[in-house]
């Protein structure tokens, strides 16, 4: 009977130790798995939310993975380069989830990662960079996406040749993709060829997988100020801003003084360089090329009458630095012309469309009544009743008396009228006589009347 009260309390006490100090796998489901959403266009908010949620998953001890969620049809192609390369630094393990897309730029981001997994139904592929009107890029900016896409496989050990056939339909693969094929891989095939490691229907499903299974999913959620900027950095609403931009700006220095297009015109540069210089696209010395132009541009119009080297130098410096503040340049080092693709569409067809929109506005618009109640379109000249002086013009060839002496300008009266006179160049004694000769601007020249 000792002896089991002695093993009994032997075991209480090993229990009690168990008990204050939990096993090493108990351990893990303090850890930590970040989620990253990855949807919608891909783009430099995008890569601002995805960098600082691996950021937060790398400074957190408690972390032992990332995982992108990923559901896109693709985007901008420098941006998912700053994704992966991310992706490809990063200090811990990520991996993609394709639920249930990653098309083109989609495709590049999850080549990135270290492992792909994919839900039913999902897909991956389609990869060929298009230009700004949806038509396929040249072959140099084929051949650059292929150089990302390969290179980016060959670094994860992904097959190169199935992330280059997303991008080149004239390669051909045996069994996989024939010549004259976008390669667009299902969740199976992708499975059959290992490029994903499995087929699973949710992120829970993904950790387990990952051995993450202990681990707290902790879903990294998109600032509201990340989500303003995605939304007005995207390139469609980044050329309507600018349309504000530099319609409210023509319009303005056409009617002198801030007013509602001045306004609109500020409004448009604030929505539009703001994003922009918090992603890091639009430097200082852009945004004072473009106020440096404008300023050139007014003193062409309000000091240099005409269209000369001033008004040409400043709508020059405005379309550069506009175009600038898009690119992701480093001071005056440009990325290739075919990396900048995309922003030289945005400008190009904004200003196509702001040349067409003031043309359409001054012909059609302007006339209108409702425009009439906004800005004054009537003259305010002579001939329509406006002067901007008493209009003395009954005085002329009338005869008068000087009250003073006039030493070029003095006072006299004419016509039973006290009025300020000035003689024409001679001097006139007071109390002589005189004739108005002129009634300039207000102005009642008048000379001696001799005896």
């Amino acid at each position: 009977m000792a002896r089991l009260t002695a093993r009994y309390a032997v075991l209480v006490v090993f229990w009690v130790l168990l008990s204050g100090f939990p096993p090493v796998t108990a351990a893990a489901g303090n850890g930590k798995v970040y989620v990253i959403r990855v949807e919608g266009l891909i783009d430099n908010g995008l890569n601002m939310y995805i960098d600082r949620g691996v950021s937060a998953a790398e400074a957190d001890d408690d972390a032992v993975g990332v995982i992108l969620h990923m559901d896109t049809f693709g985007g901008l192609v420098d941006a998912a380069d700053k994704i992966r390369k991310r992706l490809l630094d990063a200090e811990i393990p990520v991996v993609t989830f394709i639920d249930p897309n990653a098309a083109s730029a989609g495709a590049l981001i999850s080549f990135g990662s270290e492992a792909i997994f994919m839900s039913p139904g999902g897909s991956i592929g389609a990869a060929t960079v298009v230009d700004g009107t949806g038509e396929k890029a040249d072959e140099k900016m084929q051949s650059y996406m292929r150089g990302l896409m390969r290179s980016t496989a060959e670094a994860r050990g992904y097959d190169p040749r199935i992330a280059e056939a997303m991008v080149d339909e004239r390669i051909e693969i045996e069994e996989v993709i024939v010549a004259g094929e976008l390669l667009t891989l299902s969740a199976s095939e992708a499975l059959g060829l290992e490029l994903s490691t499995a087929t699973l229907r949710s992120v829970s499903e993904v950790a387990a997988h990952m051995g993450w299974e202990d681990a707290v999913l902790f879903n990294v959620d998109e600032r509201w100020e990340e989500s303003a900027i995605r939304f007005f950095a995207s390139p469609m609403l980044q050329s309507l801003l600018m349309l504000m931009m530099l319609g409210g700006l023509y319009f303005e220095l056409q009617s002198p003084g801030v007013g509602f297009a001045g306004a609109v015109a500020g409004l448009g540069a604030l929505l539009f360089f703001l994003p922009l210089y918090i992603m890091g696209l639009a430097q200082i010395w852009e945004i004072l090329i473009v106020i440096l132009g404008i300023g050139l541009i007014a003193v062409e119009i309000f000091v240099l009458p005409g269209f000369g080297i001033f008004g040409l130098l400043g709508a020059v410096m405005v379309v550069f630095g506009l175009f600038a503040s898009l690119v992701g340049n480093v001071g005056f080092d440009f990325p290739s012309m075919e990396q900048m693709r995309a922003e030289l569409w945005t400008i190009t067809v904004t200003l196509v469309l702001g040349i067409a929109i003031i043309a359409s506005t001054i012909r059609y618009v302007m006339k209108t009544p409702v425009f009439g109640r906004l800005v004054l379109t009537k003259s305010t000249d002579k001939a329509s009743g406006y002067t901007s002086y008493d209009n003395k013009d009954d005085l002329m060839d009338k005869e008068g008396v000087t009250l003073t002496s006039l030493r070029l300008s003095g006072t006299a009266r004419i016509g039973g009228r006290r009025v300020d006179v000035v003689s024409d160049g001679d001097f006139i004694g007071k109390d002589e006589r005189v004739k108005v000769v002129a009634t300039d601007a207000g102005r009642v020249v008048v000379t001696r009347v001799e005896e």
